[in-house]
């Protein structure tokens, strides 16, 4: 299934090499989203209130970030917070635009799990401090 998943994301972004652009990284982002939202029964009023700032989230809201996450391999089995893979992942991919504040955001959490029991609820923690480092330019879907 993930194998199916990385070749349809590949072929949706037209991926040839090095960094996306900004209008593949929101395809990217889309497409993320269209699968962790309904697998993880997050509503749309939920989403967008993580994306002005309201962490106060059910079951659903954390365990759509944890989905979001995974498809980055971002966080890991105890849960904790692979800052180190993001650094990777943005250093290839990210459009350059980006990959400066995006860089600052990722390590600035790189403690941010304090629950590592619920893998849902330490995503809830990682996306916030994500969100909290820079809310102007918050980039998860």
């Amino acid at each position: 299934m993930k194998l199916m998943w990385i070749l349809v994301l590949g072929a949706a972004l037209k991926i040839t090499d090095g960094a996306m652009t900004e209008a593949q990284m929101k395809a990217a982002l889309k497409l993320i989203r269209n699968v962790c939202q309904p697998k993880n029964k997050a509503t749309d009023a939920q989403i967008a209130a993580m994306h002005n700032g309201d962490w106060n989230q059910d079951k659903n809201g954390m365990c759509y970030m944890n989905c979001v996450l995974n498809y980055y391999k971002l966080q890991l089995p105890d849960n904790s917070f692979d800052w180190e893979t993001g650094i990777k992942v943005v250093e290839a991919q990210a459009p350059p635009s980006m990959a400066g504040f995006i860089l600052e955001t990722i390590t600035g959490c790189k403690d941010a799990v304090k629950t590592r029991d619920d893998k849902c609820k330490a995503a809830l923690e990682i996306t916030k401090c994500l969100y909290d480092q820079n809310p102007e330019k918050y980039f998860l879907p």
